[in-house]
């Protein structure tokens, strides 16, 4: 493992007093809740001071709004931004634009976003509206929903090492709209859709699902550091990516893996081939964005950026 996988462990292990409780369940899309951000690696901006609690931040009785559903994300363009924020952290823009992504566990409510320009502040609000995802039923192995001791132990043992990495914060190194995690790639499906595993029901699914033949070569969607491959309970072979900017791309259920921890990889290298490892039921890639601790539908950022919408 690369020295620098070891000191990003190393600097969120040390935290993991202070961050919340966070739930991860591979494949079945559970909520992950953002933790205390991880130190930036020497050399990079400190990170971002926390903004006010919602409640606290005044709001112009006129301040523009649009509606998101839960996974979508919003974006703000404008000439001379310098800054972005929500009631959580603040970043910088991209591309002359702020990003607000929303998870898809955020319930029905407002949302109140800003951004800087020389010094003023432009607050808008994001109206959350009910999610519009469907809900499926689907056959697995029995074992993969009601656990045994010894997986249960080996599940939570990987949930431990992979709830850090959504609190990395290192410099962006990406650009929209992101690459396709397959050549020819079919339409995605799935994201969103709240699960029953043989009857029982579970949380809403956090990526979207592609058909894809065991063998086909998975691609990272843009360039960024292989901060875990690894080989799961839920997730079966899996490789994350750590884009910078609390941008987190996630490749589950390969046959093999070809990128090893702490490797650099560039828009469309082979991270390994599809195949249906961990929890499924059948081939597929399972792709998914974590972007500042909010899961979002992959294809809302492989597309026109401008589509977004827009307070």
């Amino acid at each position: 493992m690369g020295v620098h996988i070891q000191v990003l462990r190393h600097l969120a292990a040390a935290r993991l007093s202070l961050v919340a409780p966070l739930l991860l369940a591979f494949a079945t899309g559970a909520s992950f809740a953002l933790g205390q951000a991880a130190a930036p690696p020497a050399g990079q901006p400190p990170n971002p001071q926390p903004v006010l609690p919602l409640g606290d931040v005044p709001v112009p009785a006129g301040a523009s709004g649009v509606g998101v559903v839960p996974g979508g994300v919003a974006r703000w363009a404008g000439e001379g931004i310098t800054r972005c924020g929500d009631a959580r952290e603040t970043w910088q823009p991209l591309d002359g634009a702020c990003y607000y992504p929303v998870d898809l566990g955020q319930e029905e409510g407002v949302l109140e976003v800003y951004r800087e320009t020389a010094g003023r502040r432009e607050t808008a609000k994001l109206r959350i509206l009910p999610p519009p995802y469907a809900e499926e039923s689907l056959r697995v192995d029995p074992r993969k929903v009601r656990l045994s001791k010894k997986d249960r132990v080996r599940a939570d043992r990987e949930r431990k090492v992979v709830v850090p990495l959504f609190s990395l914060r290192t410099n962006p190194v990406f650009s929209f709209p992101l690459g396709s995690p397959l050549r020819n790639a079919p339409t995605p499906r799935n994201f969103g859709k709240r699960r029953l595993f043989n009857g029982e029901p579970r949380s809403a699914h956090g990526g979207a699902d592609y058909r894809a033949p065991t063998g086909t070569p998975v691609l990272a969607t843009e360039e960024g550091l292989v901060v875990l491959a690894a080989h799961h309970f839920f997730a079966g072979k899996n490789v994350f990516v750590d884009h910078g900017g609390g941008l987190i791309s996630i490749y589950m259920h390969l046959s093999r893996l070809d990128v090893i921890e702490g490797q650099r990889v560039k828009r469309g290298d082979r991270l390994g081939l599809s195949g249906a490892t961990g929890r499924v039921t059948g081939p597929h890639l399972h792709f998914g964005l974590k972007w500042r601790g909010a899961r979002v539908d992959p294809a809302l950022l492989l597309g026109d950026p401008a589509a977004l919408p827009s307070p």
